[in-house]
């Protein structure tokens, strides 16, 4: 299977879980390659044959962006090293969730999570700390007995009901056989959670303001925007303010712009945000499908966020009126 293929199959999975899937970002560098939205639920999808080529500087932004706009961020692939990714399992890469197409499929379109974690020395399962607890007082077991009969140390049974430590798959199917309960605890790929044995998470501070060197988007800045700005997405920041949210891109117009502007625009359908393009030098257009195009000249005239979120509710009227 061809990257290619993965990815017109994870659209096609996607779609058959109701979810509204943007254009693809094949607009080089990308730190995601697909958003995709159901109701409430956003995700930024990174497409890998070899989930090992994700590299940190991108997984980064993938969670800040995820962060910032209120998403998930998914690593979709086929294989790690030399095997293949192995069903409902979950690996974790810089401490974004990675799976196959099949895990994605049973997650979003059966409504089947995931119970098993992949990590150093082996695959692991989270116990329900409390269902064990109470199943093992209720037949009258006590730490030591049940830790004699699994070959574990009492302290690591009281570690299993404390929710502290995950157990192997075959510790986790005799504890089931032996206490005839189920006690797996499933995954939300949707949210942070920690590698076996890792303290590491997911709660960076994002920089909310532009490198001092970019004119343009020190001036967003201080119009009153937090402006988390990206390397690798197709735009080149995301503005924010107390009411709105804009992708927002930076170039001349030109070809290589305009088929910018079109893959914001799907985008910006998908995360509920508007686009924007800030144009360096004369406009031929004031939008580009739904981006709003604005001229350097324009952005140096405002005073405030007020301003610019006028100028750009007024130039979304008139394209809505042009249609």
């Amino acid at each position: 299977m061809t990257k290619e293929m993965l990815i017109h199959q994870i659209i096609d999975v996607l779609r058959r879980a109701n979810f509204v899937v943007s254009d693809r970002c094949n607009i080089r560098p990308r730190s995601f390659d697909l958003a995709a939205r159901q109701d409430d639920t956003l995700l930024f999808c990174k497409v890998l044959y070899n989930i090992d080529g994700l590299n940190e500087e991108t997984a980064q932004e993938m969670r800040a962006l995820s962060k910032y706009l209120g998403g998930s961020p998914l690593l979709i692939g086929a294989k790690t090293r030399d095997q293949m990714l192995e069903d409902s399992v979950v690996y974790m890469r810089y401490d974004i969730p990675a799976f196959n197409l099949q895990t994605l499929y049973d997650c979003f379109v059966e409504g089947v999570p995931p119970l098993v974690s992949a990590a150093p020395g082996g695959l692991y399962v989270s116990i329900d700390g409390d269902v064990l607890r109470e199943t093992r007082i209720t037949v009258s077991m006590s730490l030591g007995a049940l830790a004699s009969q699994l070959g574990v140390s009492r302290r690591t049974i009281s570690k299993y009901e404390e929710g502290g430590m995950s157990a192997s798959i075959d510790i986790v199917l005799h504890l089931e056989d032996l206490l005839d309960v189920a006690l797996a605890r499933s995954i939300d790929i949707l949210q942070p959670f920690e590698r076996h044995g890792s303290t590491s998470g997911h709660n960076e501070e994002i920089q909310s303001s532009p490198p001092k060197d970019d004119i343009i988007l020190n001036l967003i800045h201080t119009l009153g925007y937090d402006v988390l700005s990206t390397s690798h997405a197709p735009f080149k920041a995301v503005s924010k303010d107390y009411t709105h949210t804009f992708l927002t891109g930076v170039n001349e117009y030109n070809n290589a712009m305009i088929k910018r502007a079109h893959l914001m625009s799907s985008i910006s359908d998908v995360t509920r945000t508007q686009s924007i393009y800030i144009i360096e030098g004369h406009s031929r257009s004031k939008y580009v499908d739904n981006t709003v195009i604005i001229e350097r000249e324009e952005l140096d005239s405002l005073a405030d966020s007020d301003d610019l979120d006028t100028l750009i509710a007024e130039r979304v009227k008139c394209h809505l009126d042009d249609r």
